[in-house]
């Protein structure tokens, strides 16, 4: 079966392949829709979609849609739902997969309602925890045989930075969900260093202790550099719902690093504790404080944690795991329409 792609980062689709070099056989060809450019730097900044990601999202899902010979795969909520309404509008039923269904919030109210009437549409979603599917399926009112479970795939980050033992500090990074008001209260006056990455409004009203330092607009690039320099990577998350925090972890475990995280939809799936991490209860400031200051003073622990990480990463989030899961995904709709 013919499929179109729309994804949002598709600038060049001769360049941005996404998965489709990793999915096996030729039972499925592709075509991938480049994405409008961005409208406003500012709205990039925003913590919720802004007119212009709607507006883009609209004009690359209709494109997707009327490009398909076959079905449509989108990435991202925004593109599933205006996709899902072209489909809802047309005459045609092209089969629509939304991969990486990952809302920040579960709405009630009109925005509750005008999900499922678009996204009724939709013949199976993709969740990046397995939490996700009965939750996602209630929340929609559709059956959770439409929600399928494939761990979040991320490509490999060279390593060209080790710890820093001279200066030693912990990272934090991300701004989602995040709960940096735990962090801060474990972090405080305790000898560790640490520096968070994150918008400024994921720390509004809170007190930053003084051995914090807070940095924001860093480059990609120096994300990664400081992940792999730090002595322990801190992922705290505040989500009672969905999944929060997954890029963040899923990369630190990708650049083979001890990681400490809040123990909640986005990383029970990924990080066993003891093995891969450290997992602590949501909100505990006691238990992450123990467990920064047990990895701070424990450089095996947090060598056999790292290679726990790399092993785990390796075989569930590369790009020819998920490759393997997007064809059985495809033969599995292609052959229900």
């Amino acid at each position: 079966m013919h499929w179109t792609i729309a994804a949002a980062f598709t600038r060049d689709p001769q360049k941005d392949r996404w998965l489709v070099p990793y999915v096996p056989g030729d039972r499925h060809s592709f075509t991938l829709i480049a994405a409008p450019p961005p409208r406003s730097w500012h709205d990039r900044k925003r913590k919720t979609a802004g007119l212009a990601d709607w507006t883009n999202a609209w004009i690359q899902g209709r494109q997707a849609w009327e490009e398909s010979r076959g079905g449509v795969i989108t990435l991202f909520p925004q593109i599933a739902t205006t996709t899902a309404l072209n489909r809802r509008l047309s005459l045609k039923r092209k089969p629509v997969v939304a991969w990486t269904f990952n809302m920040g919030a579960l709405y009630s109210g009109v925005k509750q309602s005008v999900a499922r009437f678009a996204l009724g549409q939709v013949d199976r979603f993709i969740v990046h925890a397995r939490a996700e599917r009965s939750r996602y399926a209630e929340w929609l009112g559709l059956p959770i045989e439409r929600f399928t479970y494939v761990p979040l795939q991320r490509v490999p980050i060279p390593i060209v930075e080790q710890e820093d033992r001279q200066n030693p500090f912990i990272l934090a990074m991300g701004s989602a969900k995040r709960d940096y008001a735990t962090l801060f209260e474990a972090v405080r006056d305790s000898r560790h260093p640490t520096i968070v990455v994150a918008a400024r409004h994921a720390l509004d009203g809170l007190d930053i202790p003084p051995n914090v330092e807070v940095r924001s607009s860093v480059p990609l690039d120096e994300c990664h550099r400081l992940a792999q320099r730090a002595r322990i990577n801190v992922v705290p998350i505040l989500n009672d719902d969905t999944a929060s925090g997954q890029v963040t972890i899923v990369e630190a475990m990708r650049m083979r690093r001890a990681i400490v995280a809040t123990r909640c939809v986005g990383s029970e799936d990924y990080m066993e504790d003891g093995v891969s991490g450290l997992l602590v209860a949501p909100r505990s400031v006691e238990q992450l404080r123990a467990a920064i200051d047990r990895l701070w003073d424990d450089a095996p622990l947090r060598e056999k944690l790292a290679a726990g990480a790399a092993a785990f990463t390796e075989g569930n989030c590369s790009d020819e795991a998920a490759g393997q899961s997007l064809k059985r995904v495809l033969d599995e709709v292609e052959a229900a329409a």
